[in-house]
């Protein structure tokens, strides 16, 4: 017996990210479920319209790439939305049994797990390369380099970074290895005097994200991806301020 199918099989199958053997299933799935393999061909065609329009865009993309992008966003996004009521529904069923079974037999001694999502690989990059930037900010040896051109960074590593806000300050640039190539790091200080960092770089996937936030003992990072590029957004963890909704703006200026 296999495991069942859930939404996050679908999405990940739309991403190419699952292995051989799982994707066989998933289309073992679609073949007896028509109206559910209806919906993930939707899913793929407008992934591949993306990417067609996203291998034609010059630096500013067209109306269709953003309408694609939202599209296919939209879809991932309803698909997260109903796997998430899915799984409330089922740990509302065990608590319910739980209550029950405390009711009728008694405390059964377990122990409190706390479970949460993992940030992807690039996010720890993007917060080791604000801690760099911090260090060569501080250190007399190591002078920032403030000569920065957005244009000429596109042209050499490929990657358009987001439009920064009216009052933000660049104090920093620099260009790191990475598996698929060059990623960015630009340190920014922003009108009110705080500082952050702006990753990006390409994780070795093509997909849409939404906005998402975690934290490390030091740190926040707010993250999403947009195409085939990751963007994160990093603050020191005793900054204020919503980093979150922040990242957001950011990311608006990329469709």
């Amino acid at each position: 017996m296999t495991d069942p199918i859930v939404d996050a099989d679908l999405n990940a199958y739309v991403d190419d990210q699952l292995d051989v053997g799982r994707r066989i299933q998933v289309e073992a799935y679609l073949s007896e479920n028509p109206a559910v393999a209806a919906q993930v061909m939707a899913d793929l065609r407008v992934k591949d319209e993306l990417r067609l329009a996203l291998a034609g865009a010059d630096s500013a993309p067209r109306p269709g790439t953003r309408e694609a992008a939202r599209r296919l966003e939209g879809a991932l996004a309803r698909r997260r939305v109903y796997a998430f009521f899915q799984r409330a529904a089922v740990v509302t069923l065990f608590i319910g049994a739980g209550w029950f079974a405390h009711e009728r037999i008694g405390p059964l001694g377990a122990t409190q797990v706390a479970a949460s999502t993992q940030a992807p690989a690039y996010v720890s990059e993007a917060i080791a390369a604000h801690e760099t930037a911090q260090l060569r900010q501080t250190a007399a040896w190591q002078a920032p380099s403030r000569q920065f051109d957005a244009a000429a960074l596109r042209a050499a590593t490929a990657i358009t970074l987001p439009e920064l806000p009216r009052g933000w300050r660049v104090m920093d640039a620099q260009i790191f290895p990475s598996a698929n190539g060059p990623s960015v790091e630009v340190a920014l200080a922003t009108e009110k005097g705080g500082m952050l960092s702006l990753f990006a770089e390409r994780p070795g996937n093509f997909a849409v994200e939404p906005v998402q936030e975690t934290h490390t003992a030091g740190a926040r990072a707010a993250y999403w991806q947009i195409g085939d590029v990751a963007y994160a957004l990093v603050a020191d963890k005793s900054d204020a301020g919503s980093l979150e909704a922040t990242a957001r703006k950011l990311a608006e200026t990329l469709y």
